[in-house]
């Protein structure tokens, strides 16, 4: 039977996918792992790949959102035919029911003809291909997982990110138990994000000759730079060589007078937003801090550091006080649900990072079991990770408290909007000159101005006050943050 192209559930918040753009044309010839289509998501960029070889048929067109697990395509095998109803190029059965699945030998859902490996775990099989998502293929790679010994959660038994660390965390599909799964190397599709795959068509630069920064890992846009700098040609003896192919500076954005549309990402922000201030109660309070100490240990830690890569920041130090104040003040680590509050027993720290596209709020999980250095060392690999477009979408969710930072644009004080469903946001301004006293004489001090904002429905305004007065104390007298 004709193997369906969903748009895969890739989070468990994610509802809906875009199509950017099809890669291969309605009715072209299709093999293996290639790409099919960009997708765009409340979150991320993403490509999803053919799981069979065949003919590309379109049920959905470039522009169009679809539900989780719609069929927005099929692959045919050689004489086979559309199924009944089954529309193209935007027509869409996108949506609508799917075909009839059988069980399998194992209870878990054979799809389309596939079936489920005997004596494995239930994993579904087409055509003697595991039916996962491209970024849960990617993880089982990294985690040594062979996912014939992963059960499927996603759509019609098809295997996603969770399922791969599910199976981590029990010690499943381990070398030894099977036959370990093909290297990067050895896996004919190249792993690489849009950004990198744009520049790469640009400066032109083959993508199969590019070795990615971390073994296992995507091609990013720095990998593609770093492969066109080493091809730029010599110049005259005793010359310096030229930099590499000139690119175009970066657009100062859309010029007047365009019309924007509001979708992806972008849009998801925006609905979210407008949900977030419109469903909670929301108060802004602000504080000063005297941060002419954290400074200076900062300064130290950096140094100290240096040698282990880690550089500490700011919204390190902010970040880890507000972690050490909420177990004075755990109203503040919840979340509203529709008849009580939910207090947390861990702090699960979501930071906002700036992209392109709009913003990705990383989750740094059971963030109070971390220390500084380890903490600010993971909060620098998850904002490189969503910069370079490489982050995963179990990275994006599951937050019981963000902070968001705009000192480095010169803001002293702002708003913060809540994170739905968190019930409060903390935001770091920049540090500046201040004067502080001792005694009758005016001394030069380095302040920054935090923002916290509360759900009013879950905190009133004196415990926030109390949590905020926490965490400028524990700024002022920064050696705390190292315990």
């Amino acid at each position: 039977m004709p193997t369906e192209i969903v748009i895969p559930k890739l989070g468990m918040t994610m509802k809906e996918g875009t199509i950017v753009e099809w890669t291969v044309a309605d009715g072209a010839r299709v093999e293996p792992d290639e790409v099919v289509f960009r997708m765009t998501t409340d979150k991320l960029d993403t490509e999803i790949t053919a799981e069979a070889p065949g003919t590309l048929r379109h049920a959905a067109g470039a522009g169009e959102t679809h539900p989780t697990g719609a069929v927005v395509g099929w692959i045919l095998a050689d004489g086979e035919a559309l199924p009944v109803g089954a529309g193209t190029g935007g027509s869409a059965p996108a949506g609508g029911s799917a075909p009839p699945t059988t069980g399998g030998p194992s209870g878990a859902p054979a799809v389309n003809g596939g079936a489920v490996v005997p004596g494995r775990s239930g994993a579904v099989v087409r055509d003697g291909r595991v039916i996962a998502t491209p970024y849960a293929r990617r993880r089982a790679r990294e985690q040594g997982i062979d996912l014939l010994a992963v059960t499927g959660t996603g759509p019609r038994g098809r295997i996603v990110a969770a399922d791969v660390a599910r199976a981590v965390v029990a010690g499943a599909g381990r070398p030894g138990a099977a036959a370990p799964l093909p290297s990067p190397a050895e896996d004919h599709r190249v792993m690489a994000t849009t950004g990198a795959r744009s520049l790469a068509e640009r400066l032109g630069v083959d993508l199969r000759l590019v070795s990615p920064a971390q073994p296992g890992g995507w091609i990013t846009k720095e990998d593609v730079e770093g492969v066109a700098r080493r091809a730029a040609p010599a110049g005259p003896a005793g010359a310096a060589a030229p930099p590499g192919p000139a690119r175009p500076a970066a657009p100062a954005g859309p010029p007047a007078g365009s019309r924007v549309p509001l979708t992806g990402m972008r849009r998801v922000i925006a609905e979210r937003m407008h949900a977030s201030l419109h469903e909670m109660a929301q108060l802004t309070l602000g504080m000063d801090v005297d941060m002419t100490d954290a400074a200076r240990l900062r300064r130290q830690l950096v140094d100290e550091w240096a040698a282990e890569g880690v550089k500490v920041t700011y919204t390190d130090l902010v970040g880890r006080a507000a972690i050490k104040a909420l177990a004075q003040h755990p109203g503040l680590n919840a979340s509203v649900e529709s008849d009580a509050v939910a207090l947390h027993v861990g702090v699960n720290l979501g930071f906002a990072v700036a992209v392109p596209a709009g913003l990705l709020v990383p989750v740094i999980p059971a963030a109070d079991q971390l220390g500084l250095r380890d903490l600010s060392a993971e909060a620098a690999r998850l904002a490189g990770s969503c910069r370079d477009g490489t982050i995963g979408f179990d990275r994006l969710e599951g937050a019981t408290f963000t902070v968001t930072a705009l000192g480095a644009n010169g803001i002293d004080f702002f708003t913060p909007v809540i994170n739905p469903p968190n019930v409060a946001i903390l935001g770091i301004g920049r540090v500046h000159d201040g004067v502080g006293w001792e005694g009758e004489r005016p001394v030069r001090r380095q302040v920054m101005t935090l923002s916290l904002t509360i759900d009013h429905r879950a905190v009133d305004g004196a415990p926030g006050a109390a949590f905020l007065g926490t965490v400028r104390d524990l700024l002022e007298a920064p050696y705390r943050l190292l315990a």
